[in-house]
Parts: C-alpha cells; structure tokens; sequence
C-alpha cells in the first residue's frame, strides 16, 4: 500500500485537542475555538488537498470555521463548535444559514462521511505507523 505521509507525522489521532494551558483559561472548560480548528487542521492535513482556519470568517471562543478541500476537490467550509463539526457551506468562507446537516464528534468521522480517499490515506498511514512500531519493536 501507498501513502502520501510520513506515518510518523500522524498526529495524536485524539480528535480535539484539551490542553487547556495552551488556549490561556487554565483550569476552567473555555476553549479558544480558533486553537482547537488548527489543531484539528494539523491532525488530518495529510489526508486532503488543503484545510485551513478561515482567515475571512470571524472566530470566537465559541465558534471557528475551517475550510477543507478533500482529494477528491470537493469543498466545503465547515464550522466548529463545542457540539462538533459540521459543514455550513460548498465553498471557502461560504456560510448558508439554511443548510441543515449534521453535527460530526471529530473530523475523522466527518471526513469519513465525505471522502473516500481520506479514509484510504487515513488507513495507509495507520497501516505505515503500526508497521513502524513493530519494527521498531523487533529490535
């Protein structure tokens, strides 16, 4: 199998990110959105065409919105929240308060859900990564 990753690059595959000390609220349950959306912008890059934090859309501690291209050129612009992921609009930086989908726990499931090659590159990295454990275990 290929991949277009380094296996080692693969991140935490936590889904979002808890380290409270990095969005400046230690101690309570406030998240910064915009640091969770890079977070989560940095965890599956290798498995799309482009994803980024929307520059053009406001961010708020309680919302952000990341705009994502998947291998198969679909895009999508999609908002983050404490309730999840969900897509807003077909476009970068497109927001239609009339869309109704559902909201995704992680982006794994999410991309799942709209991209066949980001579960075969997804798959192929994990598959990568679990071969360098092994060998790294053999010796």
């Amino acid at each position: 199998m290929e991949t277009d990753c380094n296996p080692m690059e693969l991140g935490s595959m936590s889904g979002f990110e808890e380290d409270t000390e990095l969005n400046g609220f230690e101690g309570t349950d406030m998240k910064d959105m915009r640091l969770e959306a890079e977070a989560v912008v940095n965890d599956v890059l290798f498995a799309v065409n482009t994803m980024f934090v929307s520059k053009s859309l406001r961010c708020a501690d309680d919302v952000a919105y990341i705009n994502v291209e998947t291998r198969e050129r679909n895009r999508y612009c999609l908002e983050l929240t404490e309730a999840g992921l969900k897509i807003v609009g077909y476009a970068f930086d497109e927001v239609d308060d009339h869309l109704q989908s559902p909201y995704h726990e992680t982006v794994y499931s999410l991309l799942d859900t709209l991209s066949p090659a980001y579960r075969d590159a997804f798959g192929n990295a994990l598959l990568q990564r679990l071969e360098a454990l092994k060998r790294d275990g053999q010796s």
